[in-house]
């Protein structure tokens, strides 16, 4: 950023920028967009006299707030002209994020599959008000509207989200324990082994972008998602995956020919795999460093 760290409006960036990352990547659901937003939250930010700011903290989250509800509805218009089935874009987080239950949960697959079926307005306001826990009058600020209207909007998002999300939150070492089994099957080409883990209605979502091979539309049933992923995994060669924390959860990192094919994440309810999250469009499959997330 070409300023020292004694600055105080680098150093302050600085200290909340996993808080800024957490709250944008939440939002956008994609790590190459949500660094876009960050870059312009700093430059926005540089341009500010922070010494009379009293909340710096607030201040930022204001600024890159606003700036992910832009690019969220940006987005949206990408995602009309999208081939298949859009998945948020998979992230590897730090193995310590799988142990803080709420931010797990929060930034899960499972959890960001249902925050895409959310109104922009709506996702804003539920994730800065049930994950972050910013204040009616301070979202009433970042949204320009009234306490009450943003009160509405949150009641409407919380109802939406409580109808789809999971039912509880699994703990990492059972999802683990899965995700060990489904490496066993794919490694040894038992994929029938799944049916011990797979709910019967489970449903799976792929996405290949239109660059790779994925199903259209999700598939729902474990023979018929059996039947689909021994078609796609072996195709191009015997498959070698990889257990990796992604989304603050346990998850598979598929190898084909030396190449990534894909990372394979699970929505676990009851001891059973009730949805499949395939994501396979390269453009969307990045294994730099982990990220550090953070709620505060």
């Amino acid at each position: 950023m070409g300023e020292s760290i004694s600055d105080p409006a680098t150093r302050t960036f600085v200290v909340h920028r996993n808080l800024l990352f957490t709250i944008v990547y939440e939002i956008l659901g994609s790590a190459a967009d949500t660094e876009d937003v960050l870059q312009e939250t700093w430059l926005r930010w540089s341009d500010v006299d922070v010494a009379p700011v009293r909340d710096r903290r607030a201040y930022l989250v204001r600024i890159a707030s606003r700036l992910a509800l832009t690019r969220l509805r940006t987005l949206g218009r990408r995602k009309e002209t999208y081939v298949g089935t859009w998945l948020p874009e998979p992230l590897l987080t730090t193995a310590d994020v799988a142990d803080q239950a709420e931010l797990a949960e929060s930034v899960s697959m499972a959890m960001m599959v249902v925050l895409e079926t959310l109104a922009p307005l709506e996702r804003v306001v539920f994730i800065l008000r049930e994950v972050f826990d910013v204040g009616f009058d301070e979202l009433a600020r970042i949204l320009d509207k009234t306490p009450a209207a943003v009160r509405q909007i949150a009641h409407r998002a919380r109802q939406h989200v409580a109808a789809r999300r999971p039912r509880e939150q699994v703990p990492a070492a059972e999802i683990r324990s899965i995700m060990t089994s489904f490496q066993r099957a794919v490694d040894t080409g038992d994929l029938k082994s799944l049916l011990e883990v797979l709910d019967p209605d489970v449903i799976l979502i792929a996405d290949g972008g239109g660059i790779r091979k994925a199903a259209l539309r999700p598939i729902v049933g474990a023979e018929k998602v059996l039947r689909w992923l021994a078609g796609v995994a072996y195709r191009d060669g015997e498959p070698v995956t990889r257990p990796a924390v992604v989304n603050g959860q346990p998850a598979l990192v598929v190898w084909v020919g030396g190449e990534v094919d894909g990372i394979v994440t699970a929505r676990v309810e009851a001891s059973r795999v009730t949805g499949l999250y395939y994501m396979r469009n390269p453009r969307k499959l990045h294994l730099e460093e982990p990220v550090t997330l953070a709620l505060s």
